[in-house]
């Protein structure tokens, strides 16, 4: 196989590659690591010393290529892609890349430090990171004014954020009643051929999730 995917099921970040694969139908294989396993660790260090994934490996150019972001480009220039997940219009581009970048801070990083404090038992005052759930939320309900995704009129590298980002941070800070575009496009994402499929092979991992309890009965 060309290609190798180091990742974790249950990763929001290595969800944002899987839905790009799967979007470009790119043949590839993957390799789970267990962060708890010194011989796996070992083995994503050798890749990318920082231990982070998801990592992708392309074996006959001989590159490693990590953070989500940028395999989801170098997948977009592979041989024989005629979709795009980052347009090639500059200005719908620039949208594309701030949304991604949106849900990765705004998004991940305080639904993160929420499920990091669950894990390590901290017990820690997290009212800043829900607050500012909350206040994305409210962004993306008036972003989505007249949008069926995120940030340009195809599915895009912003959508592929969007999905697992609120897919885990709607189990610590629920969408609000009044914020029905924000649930409309949640629906279009889990029911994107593309995202289903990640949740499906991830089923068996969510036991794990620390707010599993939360988690809808429909994703168990």
């Amino acid at each position: 196989m060309d290609l190798t995917l180091y990742y974790h099921p249950l990763s929001s970040y290595c969800h944002k590659a899987l839905i790009a694969l799967y979007e470009h139908d790119v043949a590839f294989e993957k390799r789970l690591i267990d962060l708890s396993s010194e011989a796996e660790r070992a083995e994503l260090q050798a890749l990318w010393p920082l231990v982070k994934f998801p990592v992708l490996r392309d074996h006959v150019r001989q590159r490693t290529v990590p953070e989500s972001s940028v395999i989801i480009e170098y997948l977009d220039h592979q041989p024989g892609q005629s979709q795009r997940l980052i347009p090639e219009d500059w200005e719908t581009a620039l949208d594309v890349r701030l949304w991604d970048r949106f849900f990765d801070h705004y998004v991940m990083t305080p639904m993160q430090q929420i499920v990091a404090d669950r894990i390590q038992s901290a017990q820690g005052d997290l009212s800043s990171q829900r607050a500012l759930l909350a206040t994305a939320y409210g962004m993306l309900e008036q972003q989505l004014a007249n949008r069926e995704w995120i940030a340009s009129a195809d599915f895009s590298l912003a959508d592929c954020s969007a999905a697992p980002a609120l897919f885990y941070a709607s189990t610590l800070v629920p969408f609000a009643t009044e914020q029905p575009r924000l649930s409309a496009y949640f629906e279009r994402l889990v029911q994107r051929p593309s995202f289903s499929r990640v949740i499906e092979e991830a089923k068996p991992w969510f036991d794990f999730y620390p707010f599993a309890e939360a988690l809808p009965q429909r994703f168990r």
